[in-house]
């Protein structure tokens, strides 16, 4: 974690109600750059419906959002997006026929210079060139970036996702990464070289909020765990000397929420 007092993303009160029904009770979070934060919760819980506050794809019914101390207002994922938030979500929405280069310039491709450019035409070469150089930076190994995405395996896929969202957040101000289980369904292989891309990520100072089921990864990559139950939070803990069966009672609800009722 990079040493700075102001956090990356921060939200305050934040209340999300449908009718007669509160999803979110109050929530207070933040997240510090160069920081991975677990989002923990049985289902139900509220991490969905909290993670898609922070994306922008849901306006909360009260409560503030501070990105790098300044204050927002997100009123559709492009909001959050240019604020320097990127979510990957669980299907990774990535363009399966098309190669990796494509994928990860996909809505930023360089135009080729001359009246080709201007005709919108792509300059492929230079796009594969810049994407192998921002994959080197991440310390990325994945396929040659000629090939289809059809073709990768799961971790694969996963690897590509998050670094196409990673080189869109790592500019000068350091953005905000949302993952959306980033390990359901991998191997143990696949899912280790997430792992390190996660910390790699974290060394630059990107932060990070990972919304997940996966206890051993929370205990591999995460700083910090928040807890919700029944949209609120129950718990707030460092990764390091919180013991496994505590958490699982505040998942549960089976253990006292840290915060009183």
């Amino acid at each position: 974690m990079t040493e700075n007092s102001t956090p990356a993303l921060e939200l305050t009160g934040i209340e999300m109600h449908y009718g007669f029904v509160r999803a979110l009770d109050d929530i207070d979070i933040h997240v510090m750059p160069g920081e991975v934060v677990a989002l923990l919760g049985d289902n139900g819980a509220g991490k969905s419906t909290l993670l898609k506050v922070m994306s922008g794809a849901h306006k909360p019914s009260h409560g503030s959002i501070r990105v790098h101390g300044q204050e927002q207002s997100f009123h559709a994922p492009s909001d959050a997006a240019e604020a320097g938030i990127q979510m990957v979500y669980q299907d990774l929405a990535l363009v399966e026929p098309q190669d990796i280069s494509t994928n990860l310039n996909m809505g930023q491709e360089t135009l080729r210079k001359g009246p080709l450019g201007l005709l919108g035409f792509v300059d492929r070469k230079a796009m594969r060139r810049s994407s192998e150089a921002e994959l080197d930076r991440l310390g990325v190994r994945t396929a040659p970036m000629t090939r289809p995405v059809e073709m990768l395996s799961g971790g694969q896929r996963q690897v590509v996702a998050l670094a196409r969202s990673a080189i869109r957040v790592n500019g000068e101000s350091r953005g905000i990464l949302l993952l959306d289980e980033p390990t359901a369904a991998l191997g143990y292989e696949q899912t280790k070289n997430v792992e390190g891309l996660i910390e790699r990520m974290a060394a630059q100072g990107i932060a990070i909020v990972i919304v997940t089921h996966d206890l051993p990864l929370c205990y591999e990559v995460a700083d910090r765990m928040v807890i919700l139950n029944r949209g609120k939070k129950c718990a707030d803990v460092p990764v390091e000397g919180t013991d496994r069966d505590h958490v699982v009672g505040w998942i549960t609800g089976s253990r006292a929420s840290m915060f009183a009722a």
